[in-house]
This record gives C-alpha cells, structure tokens and sequence, in this order.
C-alpha cells in the first residue's frame, strides 16, 4: 500500500509539473503571436515618397562614367537592385524587358547594384547595355541621396524649378504593357 501512495503522489506531482510548463509555454505563445501579428515599427519609410527632393551625389558608373544627380533628365527611370535579394534576381529580366519595350535610351536609366561589386558583376552585364550602372554600398551616395533601404526599388525621377530632382512615381509596374505606358 505504501508503494501505491508513493506513485499516486509521483504521478500527481508530474501531473502539476506538467500543468505549470504547459501554462509558461502558452504564454510565450500567446506574446509571440501578438509581437508577430502587430507591423513593425518604422521610423523611416523603406521607399522615398512622390514629389520628395532626391538630394545630390556624384559618382562613376561601372564604364567610368560620371554621373550626378544635375544628369537626371526628366522622366529618368532610377532602380536600386541587390544580387542578395532574390526579389531582385526574380525581376531583373523584367526590368530589362520593361525597359527595351518602352524603347527607353540607356541615358535615360540609372540603376544602382547595391553590394559586392564580385557579386553583382552578373547584375552589371546584364544591365549595361540599357542603363547606367552603379556598384556601391549600401550607403554608397546614391543610395543616401535616394535613401534607398529596400531592394527592389524603382522609381522615376524629374528635375523641376531651380534644378530640383524629384521622385515623380515610386513604384514602376514591370508587367504593363508598352501600350498602355
């Protein structure tokens, strides 16, 4: 009988052990799902907003080009891609179909690779021969005069008044068709 008392008390403890994880464990999902399924906060929007100023830079393209933010002619077409996003990898060749469909001159296109200038050496060729390319860092001048922080980013840009750049459209639909362009 004494052995009995003992494994019923045994099996009661492990009973409320259990009881007392099973509760810590809902609780924590309890928090997760309420950090999870309320938006981050952001203090800065990823993308630059409509009719904001882009500020100045000067830099070389990857041809040794220069190129600064006074080159910008109207309706110029600005992407930031990164070969570490795999968005970017996904519409690079849209990105390039966009552009020979709307028969835009490679003048008239500036698109920044963001990272390593080994990595997006494919990123390069492909995009040379119909934009301007730029390699740099992530904080490289003409991803700070664009703030650029999310990849892909593309956006059109127009000089108004004085000289002023700025953002005319900060999301370009790859898939309309040149007709509708």
């Amino acid at each position: 009988m004494p052995v009995l008392i003992a494994a019923v008390i045994l099996v009661g403890l492990l009973c409320a052990l259990d009881l007392v994880l099973t509760l810590g464990v809902i609780k924590r999902l309890r928090e997760h799902t309420a950090l999870l399924s309320s938006p981050p906060a952001m203090t800065e929007l990823p993308v630059i907003a409509v009719g904001e100023e882009i500020g100045e830079f000067a830099t070389s393209t990857v041809a040794g080009e220069p190129v600064n933010s006074a080159d910008l002619a109207a309706d110029t077409l600005v992407a930031f891609l990164s070969p570490s996003c795999t968005p970017c990898r996904e519409k690079l060749a849209d990105f390039v179909a966009y552009v020979h469909a709307r028969s835009i001159d490679r003048d008239d296109v500036l698109v920044t690779v963001v990272g390593d200038a080994a990595e997006a050496s494919s990123f390069v060729s492909r995009l040379s021969p119909v934009a301007r390319v730029v390699v740099e860092a992530p904080d490289g001048p003409v991803s700070t005069a664009f703030r650029a922080k999310a990849y892909p980013t593309m956006l059109r840009v127009s000089p108004v008044g004085a000289g002023r750049l700025v953002v005319t459209a900060n999301q370009v639909d790859l898939a309309v068709p040149a007709a509708a362009a």
